[in-house]
């Protein structure tokens, strides 16, 4: 049997929803709710309007049983979201959006300045704007990821390790020698190598546990790894 995962906690509670699975779900929407923005500014929406409509989607996904339209077959979070917001959009008028505040709605926390700076770098036409929420949603996880393993080493007091060393891991070919790493940090470069060679298996391994909270069946990790490199090679 499969461990269970945020996604299939949120899948099973289709048509009853838990409060382990509205926690599941909000958890997931605050990671990857810059895809759907950028997905919505491409659609044609300018920035307000996609601010209003990015809120309210949110709002709407978390209050309402909009889980019964979850595929699973298809089985992953980020088709769910795009399609379920591709739905929303078809049916949703600009001038009907009204968003309250508070009065005991779902409160979720975006940064939409900074969302609006971030759009304004995208390219400006080389994507659709279902390549661009592809592509913007593969960076939302590595860069979980990411932040998660700087915690995790800061946590321990390594953060200056980690600082050193994050350069192999995305591959750069500009990073400093072992040997110029290690000094600094008070080590040989052999064991800077092999602190190298831990962080990035550390790295593969948070990696495949994040998208594997955003499937229904964890097996499938491998082909959604393909598919989100894939949607970065684009």
């Amino acid at each position: 049997m499969f461990a269970t995962t945020r996604w299939s906690l949120i899948l099973a509670a289709r048509g009853r929803p838990s409060p382990a699975a509205e926690a599941a779900l909000a958890e997931l929407c605050a990671a990857y709710w810059y895809p759907l923005y950028a997905f919505i500014r491409r659609s044609g929406r300018d920035a307000i309007a996609a601010e209003d409509l990015t809120q309210e989607f949110f709002a709407r996904l978390l209050e309402k049983s909009w889980l019964g339209q979850a595929d699973q077959a298809r089985g992953r979070f980020r088709a769910f979201l795009v399609t379920a917001c591709r739905h929303f959009l078809a049916n949703e008028h600009d001038r009907e959006i009204s968003l309250k505040r508070g009065g005991g709605r779902v409160a979720l926390s975006f940064d939409f300045h900074d969302a609006d700076n971030r759009y304004a770098r995208e390219p400006a036409d080389e994507l659709t704007p279902d390549r661009l929420f592809e592509r913007r949603y593969a960076l939302a996880l590595l860069d979980q990821v990411m932040t998660a393993l700087r915690a995790e080493y800061a946590a321990t007091g390594k953060e200056p390790l980690f600082d050193a060393l994050k350069g192999t891991l995305a591959g750069a070919t500009d990073w400093p020698s072992y040997a110029d790493i290690a000094g600094p940090l008070g080590m040989t470069p052999g064991a800077a190598k092999v602190a190298a060679h831990r962080l990035r298996q550390r790295y593969r391994d948070r990696l495949r546990a994040a998208i594997a909270q955003t499937l229904d069946d964890p097996a499938a990790v491998d082909d959604e790894i393909r598919h989100l490199f894939a949607a970065l090679a684009t």
